[in-house]
């Protein structure tokens, strides 16, 4: 077979011998690519430096029975560096980089947009130009929208009533009106719900001055509605956690809400 080019993010690596390493490769036209990297673990490699995780490359490989082999890097973005020089960034990351190999491995989330979208999540934090965990919260209700699970922000999620609607429930896919709402169904708090749309729909200037409880429980709900449909937790969201604590969603009757008391 000859050899194929695309535009990757690196997810995750692992030794593999003495010298070798394997990546795991988000690529934009081949989805999810693991490959053999060869010799980069030596300190003369030309490429090693070039494919550490949340690095956006141009990647030649050929294929190969098991696993592809990578034969060249160009680097596209340089984020790496920006990226883990701050912990905080660094965890939110992992939860982008880990939250697009799930999506792109199990659920077959189209290959090219989950691509981009993990680019444009990384860069911004590279930039920090926006709250890390807003860039997260928005990052993930756009994946999810690839994989058909976003989530109803407006409209009952069960009889389309037109909203707002002040119920939130996970299994019943997001906002639900007065007659379709399931027992234990979250009260946010009023504007939790338009943060989350705006998030959604990237209209950051509306994101400005929300208070910290409404931003953790916009977080609490999403991240809680994403690991529902994937039927597991992610990793790394304790380690989000601890680095940027923040108050987990508000349930019935002002009781928290188990689905987001510990996101």
């Amino acid at each position: 077979m000859r050899l194929y080019r695309d535009q990757a993010v690196v997810v995750r690596q692992h030794k593999l011998g003495e010298a070798d390493r394997i990546v795991t490769l988000l690529t934009r036209e081949n989805g999810l690519v693991r490959a053999v990297a060869k010799g980069v673990r030596r300190t003369r490699s030309k490429f090693g430096a070039r494919l550490e995780p949340f690095a956006h490359i141009d990647v030649q490989l050929y294929p190969g029975r098991n696993l592809d082999v990578v034969t060249q890097v160009l680097a596209v973005n340089a984020l790496t560096s920006d990226i883990v020089a701050d912990y905080g960034r660094y965890t939110t990351g992992c939860a982008v980089l880990e939250t697009a190999e799930r999506l792109a491995g199990e659920e077959r989330a189209p290959a090219r947009e989950l691509h981009d979208l993990t680019v444009g999540a990384l860069r911004a934090l590279a930039q920090a130009n926006r709250p890390a965990q807003q860039i997260l919260d928005a990052y993930l209700l756009r994946a999810m929208n690839f994989a058909g699970w976003a989530p109803a922000l407006s409209d009952c999620a069960r009889c389309a009533a037109p909203g707002p609607h002040r119920a939130f429930h996970v299994a019943a896919g997001g906002a639900v009106c007065v007659h379709c709402r399931p027992p234990g169904a979250a009260t946010p708090s009023p504007g939790v719900l338009e943060l989350m749309d705006a998030l959604y729909r990237g209209r950051w200037a509306e994101t400005e001055g929300t208070s910290d409880a409404v931003r953790g429980q916009a977080s609490g709900l999403v991240a809680a509605h994403l690991q529902w449909h994937l039927e597991r937790q992610l990793r790394t969201l304790p380690l989000i956690e601890r680095a940027r604590p923040h108050p987990g969603g508000v349930g019935q009757d002002g009781d928290r809400d188990p689905a987001t008391a510990s996101i």
